[in-house]
């Protein structure tokens, strides 16, 4: 099979906004909990809570936008015209919660709570069709690899500038260390991420142009597509591992600035986290040839190997062992960016075998669900580190108690790295490989031109259709 190149003009146009979209990755999940409840005055059992229910409520609105794209027919297709509407009130509710006005704690929680829900919900209006645009640019099993491991480089790139920008806000204004300081530091972020969201997001939309798909003539709706989502046993295989993995990993991205501070007793947070997303990034391109050379599922299955083994070291370390915490770091974020990338690829792949199911395109509803296993698992990571720790005896600004030390080594290391064997063991089971997308992309052209499917294993799955 011919293979099928996407131009470098449309890459750059499509990762765009994911370099942006990452400010709603780090900032929200590992800075604001603690801007919030140490400079703002939240209480870190209410930011738990809050984060929680936010991600509980995109478990609705994720798959239903999801599958609103899906419907959706204008002159500029199914997914750009929400990047160029929704974009604007997603930059100004990103103002607004890096901007709280001084309040007691009382109105804070509340002040939280609603900027929190806002920006969760016009995130999912411009993420979900972004993120469904992707798998259908190319039907390519590499190239998707090439194109979604570009976008979501730039998510990492975008995740970094986000980790770093606290950091060097800090250095270049010669902010203090205190609560008018870190008021500040917010402030800055805020006017340099949300323009950012707007432009790139236009820039996406002028760029890229759409497929053209015809609907099915075939009866439909949400149930029958659940339905099939439910049939798709490679999707189901890959989501379970996925959101496993996710908990694990949002576990230390929450607990990160804690672990530093009080385990290790260092204040180089900034730098440790630059050192992963670095790694990350430059490692990278390197997982995209060796997913090439032996399949996407033993190049993730390796990466997660990388991530996770080298991770589980941290358990052991303590105040003062900065160094070995660097080396740790670095060993874990050479996997890192291949566990990032590599599921996106394949879940475009399971995408096309629901075509094949039912003779339809709907990526939308298929990042909606994903996207509602990402978000939850960042959300139960943060509500469960966040609960455990504040349970601990966790008080802020002052030198915790062994159990709490002891808490943040266990959320931070142990648990994580259980999970990502958990991951391993189910991503096993995961059945598609190059040979078998090929299979499912030549038997769905055929039934486009109305042509009959005589593979086996193509009429087994077509059967369940009856």
């Amino acid at each position: 099979m011919q293979r099928e190149r996407v131009s470098w003009t449309v890459r750059w146009a499509y990762a765009l906004p994911a370099f942006a979209l990452a400010v709603v990755g780090i900032p929200v999940y590992v800075y604001l909990p603690k801007f919030y409840t140490d400079v703002v005055g939240v209480s870190v059992g209410a930011v738990g809570a809050i984060l929680l229910a936010a991600r509980l409520f995109d478990a609705v609105t994720d798959p239903a936008i999801g599958g609103l794209s899906d419907r959706t027919r204008t002159p500029m297709g199914r997914r750009r015209p929400y990047l160029v509407i929704a974009s604007v009130p997603l930059a100004l509710t990103l103002y607004l919660l890096f901007h709280p006005p001084a309040m007691v704690p009382s109105s804070a929680t509340v002040w939280l709570a609603a900027a929190i829900f806002a920006l969760f919900l016009f995130w999912t209006l411009v993420a979900v069709p972004y993120e469904s645009l992707g798998p259908e640019i190319t039907f390519d099993y590499d190239e998707r690899t090439s194109l979604l491991g570009m976008r979501d480089g730039f998510l990492m790139a975008g995740t970094l500038a986000a980790a770093a920008s606290p950091a060097i806000l800090s250095a270049v204004l010669d902010l203090p260390a205190d609560p008018g300081g870190e008021r500040r530091k917010f402030l800055w972020m805020a006017w340099l991420y949300a323009p950012l969201l707007v432009v790139t997001c236009w820039v996406c939309a002028l760029g890229v142009r759409e497929r053209v798909f015809q609907p099915s003539p075939r009866p439909g709706g949400v149930w029958r597509d659940f339905r099939y989502l439910r049939a798709n046993r490679p999707f189901v295989i890959l989501l379970v591992s996925y959101a496993l993995s996710g908990f694990g990993s949002n576990l230390p991205a929450t607990l990160i600035l804690y672990y530093v501070e009080y385990v290790l007793q260092s204040q180089k947070a900034d730098l440790f986290l630059l050192i992963y997303f670095t790694t990350g990034i430059a490692f990278l391109p390197l997982w995209v040839v060796v997913a090439r050379r032996v399949g996407k599922k033993r190049a993730w299955l390796a990466s997660m190997a990388v991530n996770t083994g080298a991770f589980a070291g941290v358990f052991f370390l303590g105040a003062g062992d900065e160094g070995l915490y660097t080396l740790l770091v670095f060993l874990s974020g050479t996997g890192f960016g291949a566990t990032l990338a590599l599921p996106s690829a394949m879940q475009a792949d399971v995408i096309d075998y629901h075509e094949l199911l039912s003779g339809e395109r709907r990526e939308g509803q298929y990042i909606g669900v994903w996207s509602v296993a990402r978000k939850l698992s960042a959300a139960l990571g943060v509500g469960v580190a966040l609960s455990l720790l504040g349970t601990s005896g966790y008080a802020p600004n002052v030198e915790q108690t062994p159990q709490v030390v002891f808490t943040l080594r266990v959320l931070y290391a142990l648990a994580p790295c259980a999970c990502n064997v958990a991951a391993f063991a189910v991503a096993l089971a995961y059945p598609l490989n190059r040979e078998m997308h090929q299979a499912i992309r030549q038997a769905v052209e055929l039934r486009r031109k109305g042509l009959p499917v005589n593979d086996p294993l193509q009429s087994r799955i077509l059967a369940r259709d009856d």
